[in-house]
């Protein structure tokens, strides 16, 4: 259309240029034309069609022809024919280049568009905390479940500072302060909106953007698995230690029979006081007093004491018996200093004792009218000794309260005989205190000399 165009004007401008016979020079109009032809041909059509007007304008011009004159006439008009032709040529291609580039920038904003929706939708569906901080820690972006997991309601995380919930990534050097960008995951405690302490799995990465330093974090509550690991354990441990006591049960019963056949042969002989019988009977009965005095060695086999930070297995305690124990709407009360000595212990079977007192007295406070656990803790005489007092009807006969195989005990009867039995392991003990109101127990623990230079 456009070549159409140009060329039905430049036959006008050639006929009128024939007709007129005034001496006008009507060749400057052939402009119009290039300029039509320069927005849709290639530079050397344009040359071309400059010089097609160029030969029009000679032919059809009212001049006479004169080599000089005419020469640098058409030299002229070819020059100026071709530069508007070129000029517009120039004028489409830069703005096709302008309207590709448009094109260019729309699909890629509309790509980001879609790119960060699906973003957003990835971060608020996530089943996992995600929190973005400023290298100050001011928390720029938390996702439904970070508030959620952190107990706060809804935009509150937004402006607060990473330190109150999580302080370990408030330590993480900013990538403003060093040069090195960190990419790798911890275990640490992190602390809700109501205070309460939770063992949380953290995943996070620093970097870079024009707007400064940030930290991006994955956080995932811990604390179901830290205590299925602990009752997972105790009930391994329950299950190996009964094997183990039926095994002994057995050697006594042996024992028993053979004592039983000596007694009826003194029986038959009349009760002879120094007969060789009678020896072995004594001797028998040593051997029974030595099984049924035996400690459950093979339980414990594997846990070694090492010197241990006391305030940081008391924190694990209360993640793992907090939970636990609200699931039966009993309220835990900890006083504890902020600043226990170390002490000799295995943590993971501390942690089993712990929880074994509290499997015990959940079970004594089922029908009590107030459930409340106290723990306390304080230095006496070398010892670190931690007291677990419940609110429950208390032990009236306990004399036989740590001894294995109780009737009215756990499922395996050997709960605080092996808690005991943890306990010596690394030097420590497991009292039971009858003053108290409640049923109250005691662990101690031998403390540690640490050089903290």
């Amino acid at each position: 259309m456009v070549l159409a165009c140009a060329g039905i004007l430049t036959a006008i401008i050639a006929l009128v240029d024939w007709l007129v016979l005034a001496s006008i020079y009507f060749g400057i109009l052939y402009l119009f034309p290039m300029l039509l032809v320069g927005s849709i041909l290639p530079p050397w059509q344009i040359i071309l069609a400059a010089i097609f007007c160029t030969v029009l304008g000679d032919v059809f011009g009212p001049f006479p022809f004169n080599l000089i004159t005419t020469s640098l006439q058409d030299a002229l008009l070819f020059i100026a024919l071709a530069g508007a032709g070129m000029y517009s040529h120039e004028i489409t291609v830069k703005r096709q280049r302008e309207l590709e580039n448009r094109r260019r920038v729309e699909k890629e904003a509309a790509a980001r568009r879609e790119a960060e929706n699906q973003l957003q939708f990835v971060i608020k569906s996530s089943p996992v905390a995600i929190l973005v901080t400023k290298g100050n820690g001011e928390i720029l972006i938390a996702n439904p479940m970070a508030h959620h997991v952190f107990r706060a309601g809804k935009g509150e995380l937004i402006g607060r500072d990473i330190s109150r919930y999580v302080p370990a990534l408030g330590r993480v050097p900013s990538s403003e302060e060093t040069s090195q960008s960190f990419r790798t995951e911890m275990q640490c405690r992190a602390k809700r909106d109501n205070e309460e302490i939770f063992l949380a799995n953290v995943f996070f990465s620093t970097y870079s953007t024009a707007m400064g330093s940030r930290l991006t974090a994955l956080v995932v509550d811990a604390s179901e698995d830290l205590r299925d690991r602990a009752v997972h354990g105790l009930e391994q441990l329950l299950a190996g230690s009964r094997v183990l006591v039926g095994a002994v049960s057995h050697e006594v019963r042996n024992v028993c029979s053979a004592i039983a056949v000596i007694y009826e042969n003194l029986a038959r002989d009349g009760g002879q006081a120094k007969s060789r019988d009678f020896e072995a009977l004594g001797s028998l009965v040593e051997a029974l007093n030595e099984i049924a005095s035996l400690e459950l060695r093979q339980s414990t086999r594997g846990l070694e004491a090492k010197i241990l930070n006391l305030n940081d297995i008391l924190e694990e305690a209360r993640i793992v018996l907090e939970p636990y124990c609200a699931e039966t709407d009993i309220t835990m009360n900890w006083s504890i200093p902020e600043k226990l000595p170390y002490v000799w212990a295995d943590r993971y079977g501390l942690l089993q004792v712990f929880l074994n007192l509290a499997k015990n007295s959940r079970r004594e406070m089922e029908g009590a009218d107030l459930k409340r656990i106290d723990v306390s803790a304080a230095v006496e005489h070398g010892i670190v000794s931690i007291r677990v007092v419940d609110t429950g009807p208390g032990i009236s006969s306990a004399e036989k309260l740590f001894q294995p195989l109780q009737k009215h005990g756990d499922s395996t009867g050997l709960g605080l005989y092996l808690s005991r039995a943890l306990m010596r392991s690394f030097r420590g003990d497991l009292r039971y205190d009858p003053e108290a109101a409640g049923c109250c127990f005691a662990i101690e623990l031998v403390i540690a000399e640490v050089d903290h230079e």
